[in-house]
């Protein structure tokens, strides 16, 4: 029988947590040895990967050169043009959800650590570029967005190259009939993050983008409703909305607030924050889960003096910090032996890195403001809060008891077997014969590396004891993600920039 290619998506010691408290504050022997690590490089490659899970006709200026053009006629059958986009991680299908989250990770990361980025901000403002072009695509009729291009069960029992899919291609949608606050409220946050990047660079773009954001923002907020409901066979149990549209609806509305200076979406999110939940799982962070993205991205505001009205969010924003501290315990949060932070479910290592940028985006906001984080009878400092974030990139870099950078291309180790058809399948270039949807297993099942290298790619990581099976089968481990790497980009910039 042909392997299924899917995926779905104890009380801490006391010796570990003196371990994880003296490894956030002091390097490794290795980094403090080897004069710490090359973040300049490591930032590089994190926003190469993008250019490998491009989707469409790829530019002359495509850098992965073994990815070729693909999925060229999507949208063709509803006579709507959707080629375009990312591939969200080892596989075919352009999820929406985690797409837009993507483009929001992406865009915040230029907003806040571009001035750190140097010769490299230019890609990183392509790759949002790559992001937001699509997400004009599927939102261009009013009253509906294209969430999802491709079968995601056809898909996953194939192991085919991109270039070669011959699996479904159907384009499926949310309307007035059928809502999705949730991915609609993620877009409409991606369009308005991204005005904000291209607010001095190419002016006419930013407002098509933020005036974009603000209808689907509308669409979302007037037409309520998860998109699993209406979608659930086709998005669960992938990108299943477990936690509720209520998140994304603040969350959309604190960035068009930012984007626009509008009264009205300050006002909304005064009105809406005990409705929407704002205070629920404040030390969540993702595609699906955004409570202490929000808390920290308006508690900037209030930190700074001009918003005293939104102090719960500030509150809320400490108690996230003080729930991630080492230490202090809290049952949505552990760490591995070897420091890592550690959450329940697959794909680990998009909650280390989508946390640790909250983390030090929080900390320069603290900085800047000379406030600290009251933790009960203790304190964290803005100094404090950014080793934390340090130790966790540290650790993906290398600095971990296997001895492997979880990127692949860093460093002299790094994953070989990455769960990812386009970079496990001979290039079109090497084998130029078509591949078809079952021929591919022999290259799913072989013990050899991968015959491409996907610069740049974080893959899932390892498990709560800091085992790692560099193994394709083993797809929570070894598969990247777009949104793993979006919010290292910018923890990459910092530190690039402040080593």
């Amino acid at each position: 029988m042909a392997p299924n290619f899917g995926r779905i998506p104890p009380s801490f010691p006391a010796f570990f947590l003196l371990l994880l408290v003296t490894a956030a504050t002091h390097p490794s022997p290795a980094a403090a040895a080897g004069g710490g690590h090359d973040y300049s490089d490591a930032l590089r490659k994190s926003i190469l990967f993008f250019e490998g899970q491009r989707s469409g006709k790829l530019p002359p200026d495509q850098r992965v050169k073994w990815r070729r053009d693909s999925a060229l006629r999507d949208g063709a059958s509803i006579g709507h043009d959707l080629t375009g986009g990312y591939y969200d991680a080892g596989d075919n299908i352009k999820f929406g959800f985690p797409m837009a989250f993507t483009t929001t990770l992406l865009s915040w990361s230029i907003i806040d650590f571009g001035k750190n980025m140097g010769s490299e901000l230019h890609n990183a403002v392509k790759a949002v570029k790559w992001g937001t072009d699509y997400l004009l695509k599927v939102t261009a009729v009013p009253g509906t967005v294209y969430v999802q291009v491709g079968d995601a069960l056809s898909d996953h029992n194939c192991w085919e190259r991109p270039e070669d899919m011959d699996t479904l291609r159907t384009a499926f949608k949310i309307d007035r009939a059928h809502p999705g606050s949730d991915v609609a409220g993620e877009t409409a946050a991606a369009l308005a993050a991204a005005s904000i990047v291209f607010q001095s660079r190419d002016p006419p773009y930013s407002r098509l983008l933020l005036h974009r954001a603000v209808e689907v923002f509308e669409f979302a907020n007037n037409y309520r409703g998860a998109y699993s409901t209406s979608l659930n066979h086709v998005v669960c149990p992938f990108y299943c909305d477990v936690n509720g549209y209520q998140d994304e609806l603040l969350w959309g509305a604190a960035w068009l607030h930012k984007a626009s200076r509008r009264r009205e979406y300050r006002e909304y999110i005064v009105r809406n924050e005990v409705v929407l939940h704002a205070g629920d799982t404040i030390n969540e962070f993702g595609w699906d889960n955004k409570h202490a993205g929000i808390n920290v991205l308006i508690s900037k505001e209030v930190l700074m003096g001009n918003a005293d009205y939104l102090k719960s969010f500030r509150q809320n924003a400490d108690a996230f910090i003080c729930s991630v501290l080492p230490g202090i315990s809290h049952p949505q949060i552990q760490y591995s032996p070897g420091g890592l932070i550690f959450k329940a479910g697959g794909s680990n290592m998009q909650h280390v890195t989508s946390l640790s940028f909250l983390l030090l985006a929080y900390s320069n906001y603290l900085s800047h403001s000379n406030k600290v984080v009251p933790c009960g009878g203790t304190s964290a400092s803005s100094a404090q809060i950014k080793r934390l974030a340090r130790r966790q990139v540290d650790y993906i870099l290398g600095d971990n008891p296997v001895r492997i950078s979880y990127m692949v291309g860093y460093g002299e180790r790094y994953p070989q077997r990455i769960h990812h058809r386009g970079s496990s399948l001979p290039s079109v270039g090497a084998h130029p014969a078509h591949i078809g949807c079952k021929e591919g297993s022999r290259y799913y099942l072989s013990p050899n590396p991968n015959p491409n290298v996907l610069v740049g790619a974080v893959v899932g990581g390892p498990n709560s004891t800091d085992d790692f099976p560099d193994s394709r089968p083993y797809f929570q481990e070894s598969e990247p993600t777009t949104y793993i790497n979006a919010p290292l980009v910018g923890l990459l910039a910092y530190f690039s920039a402040h080593p």
